[in-house]
């Protein structure tokens, strides 16, 4: 299928040929042909599939075409509402469509200026878009569709019943698409009681559920102190192109991004107590490649879609399983690879078993060489047990004839050097325990905790 099969105008047509877009993806193929048809619909799809064009094409045809003449977009987070606002317009400017993002942290002056004033789209946050309302600042904006974008993460944010008090606004006369990358049952609820009839599609498998496979999933179990030392090292031996940093706590992505910013790493943070405006200007960059390193807290990085993203790490653990799925979900995106790499302390592996087994995580324990390779005495008897089980081959002279070596001596040591690094013996400083001893000190860790109790109890 291609995209002329939906007769779309020339001035749509040449927004997507600008774009780059060609073909129709799953969610767009399902969608855009109900949203022109007028059907409410509910959708489940997650971020990166292409949603945005899914629901904004038929809109922006719809308003080119003089069909409608308004849209609501409410999404959840703000960075969310400037990105589908952006892409829309890119979408829709050879149509003369003009968009607007609404969100709290802006003047108000000019956003309300703005709708008054005629704005085809507005994409909007729930507060900011109720309290607008609430004060009759913007009586005059009567969407004939509305969009709930990301509804399960509005559910997470305890925007439910903000939106639900947004619709009494709305008129009832009204188109209305639900796009969630899940459905638990207040969004199932929250669907049936604001969508007239509406016809259900999903492109969401079975498996997407949980991660996605083409993401490679490492964890490496460190002390504490070497979180720094590990990300710094990390990033230095992995090839990225641009990596997402998690972290739990907005005072961490500070500190974070001010010591990779004094190693020479190109990095910059985000979380809620930055300006809006800064948040804007940082998300830009990010997504022009103007910075390598975004450093985030979960909660500023909701919503987000970057392309490009290679590597996502998790300085510490998230605190419950789909907290992991969405933080890797930021790489891997439209069927290309992603890695995700997560440092774990002994005292996080409850939480790291968890994650493995609700959400089907195949994560693959790893350790990091750093430093130059040493080598004791102990490493030089395995060297001897090696060289003394190698059989020579039949024509060995004849092959050292022809290998027109300088000397015999620079040969042997370079088949030494290369018979060390393959068989890796000796090693420079590890980051990381392999598997017998992180499990060594994830059993002293559980007879810890069982102490811990038993002396409890016996106080009680």
């Amino acid at each position: 299928m291609n995209f002329s099969e939906f007769n779309f105008s020339k001035d749509i047509e040449k927004g997507l040929k600008v774009a780059g877009f060609r073909e129709p993806s799953p969610i767009q193929q399902e969608a855009i042909g109900l949203v022109l048809d007028g059907v409410d619909v509910v959708a489940q799809a997650h971020t990166g599939t292409g949603k945005t064009a899914a629901f904004g094409l038929p809109i922006l045809e719809k308003i080119v075409s003089g069909e409608i003449e308004k849209a609501l977009i409410i999404t959840p987070t703000r960075e969310l509402a400037s990105q589908v606002s952006d892409e829309l317009y890119y979408l829709g400017r050879f149509g003369g469509v003009r968009t607007l993002a609404v969100y709290g942290g802006a003047p108000y002056g000019r956003q309300i200026a703005l709708i008054n004033r005629g704005v085809q789209v507005v994409v909007a946050t729930p507060g900011r878009l109720r309290d607008l309302y609430q004060k009759g600042k913007i009586d005059n904006f009567n969407p004939e569709i509305v969009v709930l974008d990301e509804a399960d993460e509005m559910l997470d944010m305890g925007f439910l019943d903000v939106v639900k008090e947004i619709f009494e606004y709305i008129p009832q006369n009204r188109q209305t698409l639900l796009f969630s990358a899940t459905m638990p049952e207040p969004i199932k609820d929250l669907a049936e009681n604001l969508l007239y009839n509406p016809e259900y599609i999903s492109v969401v498998k079975e498996e997407d559920s949980t991660t996605n496979n083409k993401i490679e999933q490492y964890y490496y179990v460190i002390d504490e102190n070497q979180r720094d030392l590990a990300i710094v090292n990390l990033l230095e031996q992995e090839k990225f192109k641009k990596a997402l940093i998690f972290c739990r706590m907005k005072r961490e992505v500070d500190r974070v991004t001010e010591y990779l910013q004094s190693q020479g790493f190109n990095a910059k943070g985000l979380h809620g107590d930055i300006e809006q405006l800064q948040r804007d200007e940082v998300v830009r960059e990010y997504r022009r490649g103007q910075v390598d390193i975004l450093v985030a807290t979960d909660v500023a990085a909701r919503g987000l879609d970057i392309k490009g993203v290679t590597h996502v790490f998790n300085y510490h653990i998230p605190f419950d399983p789909q907290s992991y799925v969405h933080r890797i979900g930021r790489t891997g995106r439209a069927g290309r690879a992603g890695k995700a790499i997560t440092l774990v302390t002994t005292q996080e592996f409850r939480e790291l078993k968890r994650i493995q087994k609700e959400v089907g995580a195949s994560m693959e324990l790893a350790v990091l060489n750093v430093g130059d390779r040493t080598i004791n005495d102990e490493d030089i008897l395995d060297l001897k047990a090696i060289i003394n089980k190698i059989e020579l081959v039949e024509n060995i002279d004849e092959i050292l004839d022809k290998l027109d070596c300088k000397s015999q001596d620079e040969l042997l040591k370079k088949l030494l050097s290369y018979t060390i690094k393959s068989e890796n013996i000796g090693s420079g400083e590890l980051i990381g325990y392999d598997k017998a001893k992180s499990d060594s000190l994830f059993r002293e860790y559980l007879a810890e905790q069982k102490a811990t109790k038993r002396k409890k109890g016996r106080r009680n």
